[in-house]
């Protein structure tokens, strides 16, 4: 597993470089930050552990794989990506990760965030058949996976939450209740490691979703036959989160 400590000199100073990489690119190409910092701030965190670990500005969202000896992102992904400024940010508004977004879509969410705190309930109490059947699903949003760790934690219910994320972004905060760290970075190796049966029900995550995604489809070829992914990643989990 490799491990960057955050708190470094040289972190703190590749960091320092990333914000005014991505400052650039909102100003040149007339984008705007989303709304929530939190978004930006894990991305740009990303970006700047990727830099440090393979000396390209990988997106943090994709799973980087060694393709002939050298690091290669899914799809290629090199921030700002081919896909966010041909499709993504031009047809939905924002770049799969979502920091990068345009004024339009930044206005519309801010709206969005504030009704959704003024509205948003969580629902509690499922019974032992409703879990049984949510946890056999392939994608789960967030109120899904907290109501599931709420029903694990008085016994109705058994699955094993992972996190395949990078060690720095466990350290910045984890959903409570998970259960092992598999990075992407060093997936199987950690992966074998974590000890997970085949026939046993597991929820993947990851930042936005496209790691642990990626990853579900990796253990489906290895055997695995009841995996989980949370769709959106942690960030849009509003449950507990450690650190």
């Amino acid at each position: 597993m490799i491990k960057i400590d955050m708190n470094s000199p040289e972190f703190q100073a590749r960091m320092e470089k990333t914000i005014k990489f991505t400052d650039k690119v909102c100003e040149s190409r007339g984008w705007v930050y989303n709304p929530q910092e939190e978004v930006n701030e894990g991305v740009q965190m990303g970006l700047a552990r990727n830099k440090m670990m393979y000396n390209k500005l990988f997106c943090p969202c994709f799973m980087v794989e060694e393709v002939d000896g050298k690091p290669q992102s899914v799809d290629n992904r090199i921030c700002p990506c081919k896909p966010a400024i041909e499709k993504e940010i031009p047809e939905s508004g924002a770049c799969h990760c979502g920091i990068f977004c345009t004024p339009e879509f930044a206005a519309a969410k801010r709206i969005e965030l504030g009704m959704e705190e003024a509205v948003h309930t969580h629902s509690r109490g499922l019974s032992k058949e409703e879990c049984a059947q949510l946890v056999e699903q392939n994608e789960l949003d967030g109120d899904e996976l907290q109501a599931l760790i709420e029903a694990r934690e008085i016994g109705i219910v058994e699955f094993k939450l992972v996190d395949v994320r990078e060690h720095m972004e466990w350290q910045m905060g984890h959903i409570k209740g998970a259960d092992a760290l598999v990075p992407t970075s060093s997936f199987f190796q950690t992966w074998d490691a974590a000890k997970l049966k085949k026939d046993e029900n597991i929820i993947l995550y990851c930042h936005v979703g496209s790691r642990s995604a990626h990853v579900a489809r990796i253990l489906a070829d290895m055997g695995y036959s009841k995996i989980g992914n949370l769709t959106h990643g942690i960030v849009t989990y509003s449950g507990e989160i450690e650190k």
